[in-house]
Order: C-alpha cells, then sequence, then structure tokens
C-alpha cells in the first residue's frame, strides 16, 4: 500500500505539534507500508519526501491564499497513490482534490479547529475566513477522520454535525520515549545561566493566545521566590501578543530573580534536559486537543500542571501524574477566563504545591514516564492508522 502524506510543517521546519506528529507518524508508518511525504517551503534532502513552494503572487496578498494556491501542485506529486492522508488546513485541500483526482480515499487527521481558535482572526485576517472553510469543506468530503483526542472528537461532531459520527476515528498523539527521556545533564542550564540547585518552572510552547502563556506569567508573581521560571518560547503569532508577553516578562523579572526567557527552536537534547531538570513543567493552555509537549514532559519524567481543557485530561492524570487546574471559560469561544485573575491564582497554587512537596512531584514524573511508555507509543498509533488506512482500501 502506498499512501502520501501531506502536511505544512516537515523537519528541519517544525514549529507545532502537528509538525512533531507528521514526522513521527511518518517514521513509523514507514516500518509498515510505503509512505511518500508532501510537505511546504524549501527542498527536502529525505527520500521520498518532496517540498512545494506557495506561489510567491498568491502568498504576498495573503498568506492562506498561497496554501490554497498550492494544492493542485501537490496533488499533481500524489498521482499513483492508493490514499491520501493530509494534516492541519493548509494541507487539507491538497489532500482533497488529490482523493477526487485520482479516485482514492482521503483521510484528514484534525489537531485543532479553526472555528475554535478566533483568536486568529487578528493574526490572519480575511485568510481567517479562507482557512476555516478550507477546513470544513475538506472535512465534510473526507472519507475518515483522524481526532487526536476523545474531546477532539467531541469538538468535530459539534462544529460540523454533517459529518456521521462512523467516519470519525480516535487515535491519540505519541512520543518517542527513547528521544524524550530523563536526561540530567547540565549543558543547557550552564548556557543559560539556570541554577541547577534551584527548582525550575519550565514553559514550551509558541507565543500565541492558544497557549496561555500571559496567564503562567500572572501567576508566576506568586510562585515561590526561590523558584526559577524557564520561559522555551516559539514565535509570536502576531506583535500585540509579542509585546504583551514581553512587558509581564520585564515586570516579573523586576519582581524576581530566575526569569529565563528562550526564543526560538531548541535541539532535542538541551529540551530534552530542561524537561528533566525542572521540578514543574506548565500547561497553561486556552484551548489544547491533546498537547504533545504534555507527553514529552512525562515521558522525561516530570509532573505537570495543566488546564483541564480539551483532551489534556486524556494525558495529564489529575493525582496521578500531575495537576490539572479548572477554570471557568468565557461564552465567546476563545477559551479565555471568565475571571483572569482566578485562573492565574489557581496556577500558581498548583505549582506552589508541588514545588513544597518535590517527593510528590517525582512521584508524579514516574507515573508520568510509566504511562507514555505503555500507552503513546508511535509504533502502535502507527498500527492503528494503517487499520483505517486498510478499511478505506479493502487492503489486507
Amino acid at each position: 500500500m502506498r499512501v502520501d502524506l501531506v502536511t505544512r510543517e516537515y523537519p528541519p521546519d517544525v514549529y507545532g505539534g502537528a509538525g512533531v506528529h507528521a514526522a513521527e507518524l511518518t517514521r513509523a508508518l514507514r516500518r509498515l507500508i510505503d509512505v511518500r511525504v508532501h510537505c511546504f517551503g524549501e527542498p527536502r534532502s529525505e527520500a521520498g519526501t518532496t517540498a512545494y513552494p506557495l506561489p510567491a503572487d498568491l502568498a504576498e496578498g495573503n498568506a492562506a491564499l498561497g496554501f490554497l494556491g498550492a494544492g493542485p501542485r501537490i496533488a499533481t506529486g500524489c498521482a499513483g497513490t492508493d490514499l491520501v492522508h493530509s494534516h492541519t488546513w493548509y494541507a487539507n485541500t491538497a489532500g482533497h482534490v488529490a482523493g477526487r483526482l485520482y479516485g482514492v480515499p482521503h483521510v484528514m487527521t484534525l489537531h485543532s479547529l479553526e472555528p475554535l481558535r478566533p483568536w486568529k482572526a487578528e493574526q490572519l485576517g480575511g485568510g481567517y475566513a479562507l482557512s476555516s472553510w478550507m477546513e470544513r469543506s475538506a472535512a465534510s468530503a473526507a472519507d475518515a477522520l483522524i481526532a487526536v483526542s476523545g474531546a477532539m472528537r467531541d469538538d468535530i461532531l459539534e462544529v460540523y454535525p454533517e459529518i456521521a459520527p462512523d467516519r470519525v476515528h480516535v487515535i491519540h498523539n505519541g512520543i518517542d520515549t527513547e528521544v524524550y527521556r530523563p536526561d540530567h545533564g547540565t549543558a543547557v542550564l550552564d548556557r543559560f545561566g539556570i541554577d541547577p540547585d534551584r527548582p525550575i518552572v519550565l514553559f514550551v510552547g509558541r507565543v500565541t493566545r492558544q497557549k496561555g502563556l500571559p496567564h503562567l506569567l500572572r501567576a508566576a508573581f506568586e510562585l515561590r521566590p526561590e523558584a526559577q521560571l524557564v520561559l522555551c518560547c516559539g514565535r509570536p503569532d502576531t506583535p500585540e501578543i509579542a509585546a504583551e508577553v514581553s512587558d509581564l516578562v520585564d515586570e516579573l523579572s523586576r519582581r524576581r530573580s530566575g526569569v529565563f526567557r528562550i526564543d526560538g527552536m531548541l535541539d532535542a537534547v538541551s529540551v530534552r534536559q530542561l524537561l528533566t531538570r525542572a521540578t514543574v513543567f506548565v500547561c497553561p493552555s486556552l484551548y489544547e486537543p491533546m498537547g504533545i509537549v504534555n507527553l514529552e514532559a512525562m515521558a522525561c519524567g516530570t509532573a505537570v500542571v495543566a488546564t483541564e481543557v480539551g483532551g489534556i485530561p486524556e494525558v495529564v492524570e489529575h493525582g496521578r501524574t500531575g495537576l490539572l487546574v479548572e477554570y471557568e471559560q468565557r461564552p465567546d469561544g476563545t477559551g479565555e477566563p471568565v475571571d483572569p485573575e482566578l485562573l492565574a491564582l489557581e496556577l500558581a497554587l498548583a505549582i506552589n504545591l508541588l514545588l513544597d512537596d518535590p517527593e510528590l512531584a517525582a512521584k508524579y514524573g514516574q507515573a508520568g514516564r510509566e504511562l507514555a511508555v505503555q500507552e503513546f507509543s508511535w509504533d502502535q498509533l502507527a498500527q492503528r492508522t494503517v487499520e483505517v488506512y486498510r478499511r478505506l482500501t479493502g487492503a489486507a
């Protein structure tokens, strides 16, 4: 069986969980079937992988229009496939067109839903309406959809009621527990001047409304004074969120020591060492279909404090691998809290509880590592994905 996988992100250009998913799933699938990858951007040297630049004349007007314009070119490259599998709205149109063009099934993995990310309107303008249309059109026609969590499946069926429930399959994100494993090295701490003898509270994620970083920063004013706060920040979505985060970091740095902001992508070893060395990993997301980064922290043996949203409770088990913080969301679909001060306080209380009890934090971390190894390996998830392919193609 030949499957053509279409994704925006693919190594070395990976900036989020969907890119990690596409790369790791491809590696595991290639041990089972023939997989050809079609991605966007600069040429790749990896065998069986083709990259496509956005049409410059379209992308200059709006990035979303550029991704739409690249779709037919990618569809052309899928000739000869038995099935097309697309990831994220950037690639869904290409998968949809290829499926129709060659009469083969189109499978979509939904890592998030555009209608549930309304803050993107400030980032993309009219492109947000276009990205939402691209996602819905492809999802409504897809032969099968894969949701990365049970909560994500519920969202799909609510947001897109025209989709029959039996077309939506739950296959969680996975984790490479050989790459993400306890690593007590100190090279990354030495590089950034982080004190190995003081507890570390760690955040890893993009600077976007979705990831809730401003709420963690407000909580950090109430953290134990001996704690260090390490922020590994991806690129900001907008100038507005960039300025808000910078202002909060500056104010926090004036009030307490041990605040470190690391911008840009770190290598895997550095991330692994930070995750291992952290006393607590914090995921303050306002919208999170699952959250691979929580699995990464757990696989490194670190306790997690996370908001109780989306698919996070399917990964972070409250009282076993970490602590979940529940809060009331505003009814406007943004995921923002009704009471931001209360959310900040609850985050601070949960983090401080683990800072005050390192034995409990270590216990949660050990349980998290065990859970990651037992239930979230990519080989298991790849096998389940191939089962979906076989049902659609009739392959043995």
